[in-house]
């Protein structure tokens, strides 16, 4: 585990199954319990991952998202990819090719804020701003 800034990089053990997966969980779980988690697991060692695995990586993501916090995968292996897109879970996680670029996507832009005096609809014009076409 190592941090970048407010986002913990943690590395996956090269096989995550049921076993594996409850000894990832108890080491992060105190990770997770912060409030807003930014976490990336660095999946670059995982050689074997079974649906057990990817229930480990749901309940991850589950956890962090509850604390409005979120989590990154980054380095998936082809074989890992195939297992999570067979059990079609593929599209709730960002994955990025390295920790560093997971780590750099925590930094979000920041959006100016939106008049809160008109709905998101309106151009600011009133009925009274309406002419008449003649």
């Amino acid at each position: 585990m190592y941090t970048r800034g407010p986002v913990i990089v943690m590395e996956l053990p090269e096989t995550l199954n049921h076993v594996e997966g409850e000894k990832f969980v108890a080491e992060l779980q105190p990770l997770l319990e912060t409030h807003r988690p930014r976490i990336v697991l660095d999946c670059s060692q995982v050689q074997h991952m079974d649906s057990a695995g990817i229930e480990t990586l749901l309940y991850c993501m589950q956890e962090a998202m509850k604390r409005d916090g979120d989590l990154k995968l980054a380095a998936v292996s082809p074989a890992a990819a195939t297992i999570m897109e067979l059990m079609r879970v593929d599209r709730l996680f960002e994955v990025f090719e390295t920790a560093e670029e997971a780590s750099r996507s925590f930094q979000a832009v920041v959006m100016p804020e939106a008049s809160q005096s008109l709905p998101w609809y309106s151009s600011g014009l009133g009925l009274a701003d309406l002419k008449i076409a003649g």
